[in-house]
């Protein structure tokens, strides 16, 4: 049976962040995810987390300079001081608010920018992760992003970061498989499910070509849903979406897999 996670940074926008956990468990989640802890003390999400019996199941290294264009620097040359700072504080937090895995955000590149160089960057940075985290028993993930979504980011396909954990060869690193990301980019979805099953640690959820709930658009969710149990997948689902309208309003499709009631 799926385990479905609700994004903090997606859902519940319709209240301040600190109180979507509530939200989040009153709605029958038991997990959540979101994008990035680093504006609140760890002290006081967990105190959220325990409040609601809500269990953190991913966040993300900080992005850098958005406003900039920067979407994480882990593959920026030159950055490495930076980066692997960052590193260092999203295990603490991962520490503090025991969550299992941790997503690594690499970079997007400039125009005209040598992509192996970035490559070469990143595969350091994230050897360095592995040896940080790995006394923790906490993972790290990859994300393949398409480029609608984010342009130039250093990996827009699922065999691209298929590739890149065999280039890091360190235990402890996987993909994180977001199927509204690979829906747009790959296609083949119960490929991917079914193929690279183990190599994947972390599925994301939304519908295509809209981003919104999963029960709308190209993707037959139910359908996946039953193949991740058939492979034997036992990890969290994300439900990084953006609502059509309320978030409870849309949560219709949730309900046959709800385990708080």
């Amino acid at each position: 049976m799926p385990k479905f996670a609700a994004n903090l940074s997606t859902q519940f926008t319709e209240l301040p962040f600190i109180e979507r956990f509530a939200a989040a468990a009153a709605a029958g989640f038991e997990a959540v995810e979101f994008l990035f802890p680093y504006e609140y003390p760890a002290a006081q999400l967990k105190q959220l987390l325990n409040e609601n019996q809500l269990q953190l199941v991913l966040f993300n290294t900080a992005p850098g300079n958005v406003a900039a264009g920067e979407w994480g620097v882990s593959a920026i040359p030159g950055r490495e001081a930076e980066a692997r700072a960052d590193i260092d504080r999203a295990l603490e937090y991962a520490r503090a608010l025991h969550c299992p895995q941790v997503h690594i955000m690499a970079a997007t590149l400039p125009e005209g920018a040598d992509r192996e160089a970035f490559c070469q960057t990143f595969i350091s940075n994230m050897r360095y992760a592995a040896e940080r985290f790995a006394p923790y028993n906490i993972d790290l993930l990859i994300e393949a992003l398409n480029p609608l979504t984010k342009p130039n980011y250093l990996y827009a396909s699922q065999y691209q970061t298929l590739e890149m954990v065999k280039r890091i060869d360190r235990p402890g690193v996987y993909t994180q498989l977001d199927l509204f990301h690979a829906q747009l980019v790959d296609g083949n979805l119960s490929h991917l499910i079914r193929h690279f099953a183990g190599c994947y640690r972390h599925v994301q959820i939304a519908s295509a070509p809209d981003r919104h709930e999963p029960d709308s658009g190209e993707i037959n969710y139910p359908w996946l849903f039953a193949l991740l149990d058939e492979v034997g997948y036992r990890g969290w689902i994300g439900c990084e979406y953006f609502p059509r309208g309320n978030t409870l309003d849309g949560l219709g499709w949730f309900q046959p897999w709800a385990t708080r009631r």
